[in-house]
């Protein structure tokens, strides 16, 4: 059987070409719900030039008549599940594995269910990330095993959402802000006025927190 979470590598979208790649930061960046790989594509002009970045399609269709793709299920009595959120981690990790071999350090951008995917590959594999960014999104509950090692190291981690987002269930906004800074050295900010989205505001932060992520590298 075929297993649903697996990263089509014909879809990602790359920054710069094969041979330009080996020996660079990588940045991955994983879209939200109902979105694709050329969502969070399109701001990689406003991000700082070390790093390659690739942008990855998630595995899973959304239910009709939704479009686009979706990281886990958030549909049902087992939405936002957090092992399918971390079997699509592990398939991420994966993907890496094979195609990021060469990349001087792996780091994930994420947004909304990106977002939590970019915080449970950091909890999956924490000696490999160099950080994450969780744009909207939020921290999965339960344990990993390499929690313990986040508290320890506390990896940078960039979480920004708007105080007018209703998307993510309070519950577990609750819960990433008393995890997180439990588990990194926390970069975060609420955004007045601002919903499920991605301001201008957001956008300087973001490449001001990226910018002295790969100037410390």
């Amino acid at each position: 059987m075929t297993n649903p979470f697996t990263i089509d590598p014909a879809a990602v979208l790359w920054s710069a070409p094969e041979a330009e790649r080996a020996g660079r930061p990588l940045l991955v960046l994983l879209h939200g719900y109902g979105a694709d790989e050329r969502d969070l594509f399109s701001l990689a002009p406003h991000l700082p030039s070390e790093p390659v970045i690739a942008a990855l399609r998630a595995p899973l269709s959304t239910p009709w008549p939704g479009q686009g793709y979706s990281w886990y299920p958030i549909e049902g009595l087992n939405g936002r599940d957090p092992g399918a959120l971390t079997a699509a981690a592990e398939a991420v990790l994966a993907w890496a594995d094979e195609h990021a071999r060469d990349a001087a350090s792996i780091a994930f951008l994420g947004f909304s269910q990106g977002g939590a995917m970019s915080l449970q590959a950091l909890r999956l594999a924490p000696e490999r990330i160099a950080f994450a960014v969780n744009l909207s999104g939020y921290a999965a509950g339960g344990e990993l095993p390499g929690d313990a090692t986040l508290k320890a190291q506390r990896p940078p981690v960039f979480w920004a959402r708007g105080a007018l987002d209703e998307v993510i269930p309070m519950r577990a906004i609750e819960h990433t802000a008393s995890w997180l800074p439990e588990h990194s050295e926390l970069s975060g900010r609420i955004y007045p006025g601002l919903d499920h989205a991605i301001s201008h505001e957001v956008l300087l932060d973001l490449r001001n927190f990226l910018a002295l992520r790969y100037a410390a590298q």
